[in-house]
């Protein structure tokens, strides 16, 4: 039976955040019309946290944050908020406890490299979605080699970006974001541009009533979520904090890990 009520606000949370890699088939089981279905109705059961669970990136760091925090429920909405965008919950998490996961999670794949992880991330980092982005994915590794732009293009779509939408056209928005920069070998945030965003697809959206300055969330080209002031703020805090330190660790890193 599907519930429409408070209940399930973390799990819809979730599904608007997981969509976007999921329809291009980058984490996640391989049903991404049930994520947007989810997402967009308000509609939730049992069969959306089966889903969540698929996502091996994801919920390990959900189940932390609850387990660490003492809420219990992976799916707790102030849980997912703290993943996705960021909120105070991310720097209750003990340091052992996030050192421990990281060594249960990439430990074996990590191999002779684990030290620099054990050592270097968990204790400068906080379970954030933009550690997974630019502390674990390997694409921090290729900046500045052959692959060319790619790298970066690929790191600023998979980040939670913020901007403010300037315009709204049928089921796209153009919003004003900040862009990902790669410059004398560091990573910032550039001057804002605009850039064309989907919000929904099939009469099924995720941000709906989108008008001129609001300030959304965005990830790959999908609009995720309006963003009230303090989760914008987390968001921006929480992103900048985590490229400052992938900036100082990056040239000691050895580690390069892809989890999906």
């Amino acid at each position: 039976m599907a519930h429409r009520n408070s209940t399930w606000s973390g799990g819809l949370l979730f599904a608007r955040y997981a969509f976007p890699p999921n329809q291009l088939g980058y984490c996640g089981p391989a049903d991404h019309r049930a994520l947007l279905e989810y997402g967009s109705t308000g509609e939730a059961d049992e069969g959306l946290r089966q889903l969540a669970k698929g996502f091996a990136g994801a919920w390990p760091y959900l189940q932390m944050i609850a387990e660490s925090t003492g809420i219990g429920d992976p799916l707790d909405y102030h849980v997912v908020e703290a993943y996705w965008v960021g909120n105070s919950l991310l720097d209750r998490v003990p340091r052992n406890d996030f050192g421990n996961s990281m060594r249960d999670r990439f430990r074996a794949r990590a191999g002779i490299g684990w030290m620099s992880l054990q050592e270097n991330v968990p204790a400068l980092a906080v379970p954030h979605h933009s550690f997974h982005v630019f502390g674990v994915y390997p694409w921090v590794g290729l900046l500045g080699s052959d692959r060319g732009d790619t790298p970066l293009y690929v790191l600023d779509r998979c980040r939670i970006r913020w901007g403010t939408v300037s315009a709204v056209t049928g089921d796209t928005v153009a919003v004003e974001s900040s862009p990902l920069t790669w410059e004398h070998g560091e990573l910032g945030i550039g001057e804002p541009r605009v850039e064309t965003a989907r919000w929904a697809t099939d009469g099924y959206g995720f941000a709906r009533d989108l008008a001129i300055g609001d300030r959304v969330s965005l990830h790959w080209d999908w609009v995720c979520d309006k963003l009230t002031d303090v989760q914008l703020s987390a968001l921006r805090s929480y992103t900048e904090r985590q490229l400052s330190i992938t900036n100082r660790q990056r040239s000691a890193s050895g580690v390069a890990i892809a989890l999906r």
